[in-house]
């Protein structure tokens, strides 16, 4: 078994594409059959189904994920270590992946500041995982959208990020149709949220729960939906999206996450301080 196969087996997951996976690792298709058929053969179970609708993760992959991306970070901690950094400690963060693309150099360069003498290896991902590394110290800190309830974890509010409703042409709140409306899903207390304030958008007939895949349907199939504000308003400046005037805002809670027995340890304390003074 070789990293490339657990980093392909991982993107596969993702895309459900052979070809966006190769486009994504740089490699031929070929290449990512092989690497599959060869982890395959390592495990003696069947991981993936091909068919016409796209490519399917069997009971085996779905089984074998936390254990892939534990495989990940343990070969990510070993290459840290037995590079040069000295006395430097390693701090693996998790950051939620509708945050990551927009803040990840800001809160990387106000984290190496406050904790010069510490290396940082940072990833997106989606907060159940992120929860599950935590109690498993594959992850130090994670910045996630919905704390999983554990005696094991602790979770500190780092404020909110806002969202706002954008159309592709001019248009009034009543004149948003679920026919034309792509329904996000960004976490449980969003969707919850928007179910309150526009019960009759609830059932979209075009759903995501990714905020760079909500803009790409957008893009290419036009009518309405809820952008992050920094998102949004890139695409209003840009003039290939209108503001959705009277349409309610909604506000998104993010949390820092860790494991309970960090919670009062300086270099945490820390952590968790820098991201919460840079969330805004």
């Amino acid at each position: 078994m070789q990293i490339d196969q657990i980093e392909t087996f991982l993107d596969l997951l993702d895309t459900g594409s052979f070809n966006r996976t190769a486009d994504r690792l740089g490699v031929t298709q070929s290449t990512i059959s092989g690497r599959v058929k060869a982890l395959e053969k390592a495990l003696g179970e069947r991981l993936f189904e091909r068919s016409r609708s796209g490519t399917q993760p069997t009971t085996a992959a779905l089984r074998f994920e936390i254990h892939a991306r534990v495989l990940r970070r343990a070969w990510a901690d070993g290459r840290a270590d037995v590079k040069p950094f000295g006395a430097a400690v390693m701090l693996r963060i998790g950051i939620q992946h509708d945050l990551i693309d927009n803040h990840v150099a800001d809160w990387l360069a106000a984290l190496r500041q406050a904790l010069p003498d510490c290396g940082f290896y940072v990833d997106g991902d989606y907060s159940t995982q992120m929860c599950r590394d935590l109690e498993t110290g594959t992850l130090d800190l994670g910045v996630v959208f919905t704390p999983r309830p554990s005696p094991d974890l602790y979770f500190e509010s780092m404020g909110d990020v806002g969202y706002r409703m954008v159309s592709d042409a001019p248009r009034r709140l009543a004149e948003v149709t679920p026919a034309d409306y792509i329904l996000p899903s960004f976490a449980p207390a969003f969707s919850q949220t928007h179910a309150t304030l526009l019960p009759g958008l609830s059932l979209g007939s075009v759903s995501s729960g990714q905020a760079a895949a909500v803009r790409g349907l957008f893009l290419a199939l036009g009518g309405s939906t809820y952008l992050p504000d920094e998102m949004a308003q890139a695409l209003i400046a840009e003039g290939t999206a209108h503001p959705v005037p009277d349409a309610p805002p909604i506000t998104q809670p993010v949390f820092t996450a860790m494991h309970l027995r960090n919670r009062h340890r300086a270099g945490y304390r820390r952590l968790a301080k820098v991201l919460r003074g840079r969330l805004g």
